[in-house]
């Protein structure tokens, strides 16, 4: 009888504790939600389980349609790889709500208005993935928040009855599928009645916003840098790894750098983490024509990279993981299965489409060197110096004098002597001479050093030496306040190289 009543209580203790448990998650909605990020996460819950089904923060297969095919690995990455230790930074879209009552809702309806709607915006499937996720009952949510977005709006009112849950769906796939909106945070708050209904929206921005014009001039003017090398190649293959290559160049890995999760800190700041890096190979292969999406997931800690496709095939591509000290392809144009022991899709993710095994690009040959066509790529705000790892030219000279090897090295080149700045003070004298002649705006000019000065002024503008050099004065003779540079370096054998400066003053 004793065990019969244990059992009797037992039960009964179970069944008020889940009573509770409803309760409690009846009147605070984010534990709700926080409960099912654990789960659609895949992270370990109380206890140490894992999930290993397919629900998603949020969403349920009624609101949420992607193809099928993703199949997420057997088990959670424990850790990253020690070769990228630390490389990863990306931040969960973050969301905050407060509960108001019906009364205070009706005073809201009469003075927050629905602002920008959208109506008429078309956003492509193929391009759009997160849109054409949405259950067509959200999509215009989808278009209105953008369209708030492009226009600054910071408080609105849903054109659509949403819940809490289906709000934050809709917002994660509008930050998803837009890198240019590089101004709108990861975050938003909204205000809810105790049914769960959202009725005002309040989007977050950063600083950019307050000189967004200046700030999107800066933006298109640096990613105009790397796409005017990339859209006249001939192949998909070559544009893709001319983009990921000079992310490489461009970006320094800063987990402190500001605005991080935006692909403006990575082109414009040149410091950026995963998300950053993410954003900005997602947009530059979006301005190219390339389906390519911002894909969330774990890897040892939150992670974002990309799947591209290009050649009709799907790719998982990860920039910042490949930008290591020396650079690698380790990460570029991965299958599902290869990525599977180090990343694994959450949230929305999971319905991007799958990449497969067969009929993957080949990758570079291990020990290649970097393009030509983007060799010396230094970034437009440099913070490092560029890693190039020449191979001497010259050897035994065979008897013959000095004077005479420099003009057979000077016919190599197909160059004259008076062409070739021999100092750094005779180069940033022919800088300041010709950047003066070509005036302020979007300008370009060579000039040709040795090899042994390139070295030297590689350095020199990983520590911003070359202000003092020529920069600071060129901006005083064209009445300009900002500089932007990039260059790249042509070797011309003999042991001179050209250099490609492409300069922007306002």
């Amino acid at each position: 009888m004793k065990i019969v009543k244990g059992i009797y209580f037992s039960i009964m203790g179970l069944i008020v504790a889940g009573c509770i448990g409803v309760l409690i998650c009846a009147l605070n909605p984010a534990l709700t939600r926080r409960l099912a990020e654990w789960v659609g996460n895949g992270q370990a819950l109380p206890g140490g389980s894992v999930s290993d089904g397919r629900p998603v923060a949020g969403i349920d297969e009624g609101r949420v349609k992607g193809p099928e095919g993703y199949r997420r690995p057997d088990s959670v990455p424990s850790g990253t790889p020690s070769s990228v230790d630390g490389r990863t930074g990306y931040e969960p879209v973050q969301d905050t709500g407060e509960q108001i009552a019906q009364n205070e809702a009706d005073n809201l309806a009469g003075i927050i208005a629905p602002g920008a709607t959208g109506e008429g915006l078309v956003f492509d499937e193929t391009l759009y993935p997160y849109y054409a996720m949405l259950e067509q009952g959200m999509q215009p949510l989808y278009r209105q928040i953008y369209a708030n977005a492009m226009n600054l709006t910071v408080s609105f009112t849903p054109v659509v009855n949403v819940s809490m849950e289906q709000l934050k769906t809709v917002f994660e796939a509008v930050y998803n599928d837009h890198p240019e909106l590089f101004w709108l945070e990861g975050g938003y708050s909204c205000k809810y009645l105790g049914s769960g209904s959202c009725v005002q929206i309040t989007l977050k921005y950063n600083s950019t916003a307050d000189y967004l014009d200046s700030a999107k001039e800066e933006f298109e003017q640096a990613a105009q840098m790397i796409l005017a090398g990339a859209q006249n190649l001939d192949s998909d293959s070559e544009k893709e790894r001319y983009v990921h290559d000079a992310l490489m160049q461009l970006v320094l890995y800063e987990g402190a750098a500001p605005m991080n999760q935006s692909a403006y800190s990575a082109l414009v700041g040149g410091r950026s983490v995963c998300a950053g890096y993410a954003r900005a190979f997602q947009y530059l292969m979006q301005r190219l024509g390339f389906p390519c999406y911002y894909c969330t997931g774990f890897a040892g800690e939150d992670h974002a990279w990309n799947i591209l496709r290009a050649e009709g095939v799907f790719r998982n591509v990860d920039v910042t993981w490949d930008d290591t000290d020396p650079a690698t392809y380790d990460y570029y144009n991965k299958s599902d299965r290869e990525f599977g022991g180090t990343h694994m899709r959450t949230g929305l993710s999971l319905y991007l489409p799958p990449c497969p095994e067969d009929s993957l690009a080949a990758l570079p040959d291990e020990g290649e060197q970097v393009p030509s066509y983007i060799e010396g790529l230094i970034n437009p705000n440099p913070m490092e110096p560029m890693r190039w790892h020449s191979k001497s030219e010259g050897g035994d000279n065979g008897g013959i004098t000095a004077e005479e090897q420099k003009a057979i090295n000077l016919e190599k080149a197909g160059i004259t002597e008076d062409q070739v700045r021999e100092t750094a003070d005779e180069y940033y004298a022919d800088c300041l001479k010709l950047l003066k002649e070509a005036g302020k705006g979007d300008k370009q000019f060579t000039n040709v050093v040795p090899l042994s000065l390139w070295n030297a002024l590689e350095q020199a503008y990983g520590r911003g030496d070359f202000w003092k050099g020529y920069a600071d004065e060129a901006l005083k003779a064209l009445g300009a306040e900002h500089f932007v540079i990039q260059l790249q370096v042509q070797r011309l054998g003999g042991g001179y190289c050209r250099l490609y400066h492409n300069v922007y003053t306002y």
